[in-house]
């Protein structure tokens, strides 16, 4: 029988990769000592894969762009119906805190890719798409699924293969994330930015191989809200976070059909917002967890459960974007690429444990991490971080991102309006629609900073010359 068996056999790939990985992170100290994610291994045993021999097999990559997509609204609903963890205090500003660190960066990456074409444009590469620097926080800030989604959208405009290049630039992020935030893990310890209780688990067996020995006592993974006969508490946890992506789906569907109403500019606005399908996801999830909380069901949502939903979703995310990606039509764009991603990565390391350690009161050092994995990879990458410091997400970090991402929508709608304007300048042929996107990155990096002194008033310029506040 003819049946399609395109996701069983993506699935399965992945699955391979990430076996293989998991023997590779348990055997070789190499990446025991840097702490890389199994997830991220994987992604790069499966890369030459599925561009070199897949094709002889009718497999397309393209399918692992369309899978990344759909998983990280997955991950964000489930995380996001998580209960929230009491924590801080009246008038400490953490979700407004945590909106402004991740939109500091929306700023000053989206300005550093859009000068740095505009200095390749006039020098090097004349013939560069002006969009091209855009796909720099697309892919670090808002993630693979964003990255491809936007970046296949310019390819009808001339970009050609601006989905991969998005993807290519994720993928670096991932990268970076690792490498930079396992860095920053071990600066962060003998300079002792985390307090001594969150380091008790960090130097263990288990953390570096990524396996428990068989002699530990294991930790629960989850726990049962529904009885078995009935309905199975990982179906019943499933069935609500699907539900929530379908509600998700329909609310995008008719908001897209109203600003089609609007003319040429609404319906750029709507395709752009399928982009960011993660952040109606996640503002979804939040309202029904209040239905839920009103229908006096909460008990039933087990907090465990949703995180392993949600760590399934990640990882698998993180191995399908990296293998997506397309070497063939990255090689044009290698040295602009990887240039581009050493500005940015660098300035991120610095900027985002200045930033955090002033502006926030509680929990520096794990804000820190999630707010440079989601600056760099975005929530998989955020999670994959605090997960090392924070493997049940104990403290309020997870939780107040989730609630601090619809704020960041809202706030982000003019970045969002700006993304097209490059593509306008080649479109109309006139320059001024770069240089408003230009302006409008450069807006945001200054109001996020007169709200980062408003927020952190006194800490704001105390010891302004070393990267990090103590607490």
């Amino acid at each position: 029988m003819n049946f399609n068996w395109n996701l069983v056999i993506d699935f399965g790939l992945i699955s391979f990769g990430m076996l293989l990985a998991t023997l590779i992170r348990s055997r070789v100290r190499f990446f025991q000592r840097y702490l890389i994610p199994n997830a991220l291994t994987a992604g790069f045993i499966l890369l030459p894969f599925y561009n070199f021999a897949a094709p002889y097999f009718g497999i397309e990559s393209t399918r692992l762009g369309e899978l990344v997509y759909h998983l990280l609204s997955i991950s964000f609903i489930a995380m996001t119906l998580r209960s929230s963890v009491p924590t801080g205090k009246k008038g400490d500003h953490r979700i407004l805190a945590t909106s402004m660190a991740v939109l500091s960066q929306f700023g000053i990456q989206a300005l550093t890719g859009l000068l740095f074409t505009f200095a390749l444009f006039k020098t090097v590469m004349p013939g560069l798409f002006p969009s091209f620097g855009f796909l720099l926080p697309l892919g670090f800030v808002q993630g693979p699924g964003q990255a491809y989604a936007i970046g296949q959208g310019w390819e009808a405009f001339g970009f050609a293969g601006a989905g991969s290049v998005g993807l290519t630039f994720a993928a670096i992020g991932f990268i970076f994330a690792s490498f930079g935030g396992v860095f920053l893990i071990n600066y962060g310890i003998r300079h002792k930015w985390l307090k001594p209780e969150f380091l008790a688990g960090l130097d263990t067996t288990s953390v570096k191989s990524g396996v428990f020995p068989p002699d530990r006592e294991r930790p629960v993974a989850a726990t049962m809200s529904t009885e078995s006969e009935a309905i199975d508490t990982m179906t019943y946890h499933f069935a609500f976070v699907m539900f929530v992506y379908l509600l998700s789906y329909l609310l995008l569907h008719g908001i897209t059909m109203l600003l089609s109403l609007a003319g040429p500019l609404g319906h750029d606005l709507a395709v752009n917002l399928w982009g960011i399908n993660f952040i109606f996801s996640a503002l979804t999830a939040i309202v029904v967890k209040l239905v839920i909380r009103r229908a006096g069901i909460n008990h039933t949502i087990d907090n465990k459960t949703l995180t392993r939903i949600s760590g399934i979703a990640v990882d698998t995310m993180v191995a399908a974007a990296i293998a997506a990606i397309s070497l063939v039509v990255v090689k044009e764009y290698w040295w602009p690429i990887l240039l581009l991603s050493l500005i940015a990565g660098s300035i991120t390391l610095v900027t985002v444990p200045w930033f955090c350690s002033r502006i926030f009161t509680d929990h520096q050092f794990h804000r820190t991490l999630m707010i440079f994995g989601v600056s760099t990879g975005t929530l998989p990458t955020g999670l994959a971080l605090l997960r090392v410091i924070d493997p049940e997400f104990e403290t309020p970090v997870a939780s107040d991102y989730m609630y601090a991402s619809g704020l960041t929508f809202v706030f982000a709608i003019p970045f969002i309006l700006s993304i097209n304007l490059p593509v306008y300048s080649v479109t109309t042929g006139n320059p001024v629609y770069f240089w408003a996107a230009v302006g409008v990155s450069a807006i945001y990096a200054i109001l996020v900073f007169i709200v980062f002194i408003l927020i952190a008033k006194k800490r704001a310029f105390m010891k302004k010359s070393k990267v990090w506040l103590d607490e």
